[in-house]
């Protein structure tokens, strides 16, 4: 059996290229050239699964105009402008004013340098993108559109990263904008740090937040069938390795409730997902509640992100993640280690397996610290290697910013107790990281992936407009 990862609405990009035509009657083989440029531009950006819209090549302002009024329709998540040699700024300017979507120009010359003895006037055009830069960024200024760019050459692959690290922040933006995030529950007594106003979500990042309750759930947990439960237990025989300490019973009954949360998702057309309810004596809304981690983890290593105790900045911050192509899994400090020099960290209950150093474990629990009931969790330790910590802060004025650090996790010695812990390595003292990490804003729980991600949150704190603060005690 597999687990199937779901397939995320691609991302839009529109592109438009041009260049001055004035050029066209003076120069008869220039416009060819700067059109095979358009081209490759075009084929090396579908390269990186995306949807793309050709608005094609202009050569005046009404050309600028028509094409500003195909991407405004298409509606696209990220516009790209190729500067294929000079163009007037007027051209360009209804494309970044009308679309509603970020835009990226494109300074790709045909090569790395011209050849100076046999270029005359028209050749050196083909290579004069930079040239409208400069105006570009001062109009944009000037009309309020935010300008960023990205200048080389056009097999320059350092420059092709560099487009890629905008094309996947424009998906993290559009999975936040089109997002549907629900919130089922209640917040966990006393966090304060991590209470969020929905209204501020879609306020800010786009995006819908459905509120849920546990009935909600509860429901679609007593219509789940006993041959839907046992299909389930086999597919997280195939997924886990099954510790001895799992109860039958209580693996079963996490089994029945991961499957009432993928209707709960579907029907909700849920994107994420934070959760918490405390219950009572055993009762049945207690013994959902406390059913979650099984359910929640498939759902975040299909690209669902699901935590606990009503995270949902969190949530947020393992989509960002997740869409990045780093995992992302549910995370907080759990201790320091002095004589490694290591920070440990991660979670009880769900997380993110695709992250995992090994088949992760379910381990089962007759406690869950601080929370009521019981049943199984998950345990396993993110592979050894670069990571980044996401997570989304609060100011006291109600904005939100990004927070992010990097480091490695290291081999080394983990508890056993049905937690997700990581070892990592901040290249300085742990209690100085610790210090300067719970200083940034940060609330007391976050998403850990894998790789150094921080350029890549750097464009994705542009494209949403936020302040991202990186910690490098």
């Amino acid at each position: 059996m597999t687990l199937d990862r779901i397939t995320p609405r691609k991302t839009r990009v529109g592109l438009v290229s041009g260049g001055l035509g004035a050029y066209w009657p003076q120069f008869p083989s220039l416009l060819p050239q700067l059109e095979a440029s358009a081209r490759r531009v075009a084929e090396r950006l579908s390269e990186m699964d995306c949807e793309i819209v050709d608005a094609g090549f202009v050569s005046d302002a009404t050309e600028g105009a028509a094409a500003a009024e195909k991407l405004r329709v298409a509606g696209c998540d990220l516009i790209v402008g190729f500067l294929t040699t000079y163009l007037t700024s007027s051209m360009l300017a209804p494309v970044a004013q009308r679309s509603g979507a970020p835009v990226l120009l494109l300074n790709l010359q045909p090569t790395e340098a011209m050849d100076h003895e046999s270029f005359d006037t028209g050749a050196w055009l083909a290579y004069c993108g930079a040239c409208p830069l400069p105006e570009m960024a001062n109009t944009f200024r000037r009309v309020g559109v935010e300008f960023r760019s990205v200048s080389g050459y056009l097999e320059d692959e350092r420059a092709w990263t560099r487009i890629e690290r905008w094309i996947k922040a424009a998906g993290v933006r559009a999975a936040l904008r089109h997002g549907r995030h629900g919130l089922l529950g209640h917040l966990y007594p006393g966090m304060m740090d991590v209470s969020t106003d929905p209204t501020l979500v879609s306020g800010q990042l786009g995006g819908h937040v459905e509120i849920l309750e546990v009935d909600d759930l509860r429901v679609r947990v007593e219509k789940v069938t006993d041959d839907e439960t046992a299909a389930r237990v086999a597919l997280a025989r195939d997924v886990f390795t099954v510790d001895d300490s799992v109860v039958d019973e209580d693996f079963a009954w996490g089994a029945r409730v991961s499957v009432a949360l993928d209707r709960l998702v579907e029907d909700f057309s849920l994107d994420s997902l934070a959760y918490y309810h405390r219950g009572l004596d055993g009762e049945t809304h207690e013994r959902v509640g406390a059913g979650f981690i099984l359910g929640a983890s498939l759902l975040t290593a299909r690209g669902i992100p699901a935590v606990g105790e009503y995270e949902l900045r969190t949530s947020l911050a393992m989509l960002i993640m997740d869409r990045l192509g780093a995992g992302g899994s549910f995370t907080e400090l759990q201790a320091l280690n002095f004589r490694d020099n290591v920070v440990e960290m991660g979670h009880d209950g769900p997380a993110h397996l695709g992250i995992s150093a090994r088949k992760p474990l379910l381990r089962g629990l007759g406690v869950y610290h601080g929370k009521r009931g019981w049943g199984v969790s998950v345990e396993f330790d993110v592979k050894p290697g670069p990571v980044t910590l996401c997570g989304l802060g609060q100011a006291r004025d109600g904005t939100f910013t990004l927070i992010a650090s990097e480091g490695t996790v290291v081999p080394g010695p983990l508890l056993r107790i049905g937690n997700t812990t990581s070892r990592v390595d901040f290249g300085c003292d742990p209690g100085e990281w610790t210090d300067a990490w719970s200083a940034s804003g940060i609330a007391h729980h976050w998403a850990l992936g894998t790789g150094h991600r921080v350029a890549e949150l750097t464009a994705v704190a542009d494209l949403l407009g936020l302040d991202l603060t990186v910690v490098r005690p």
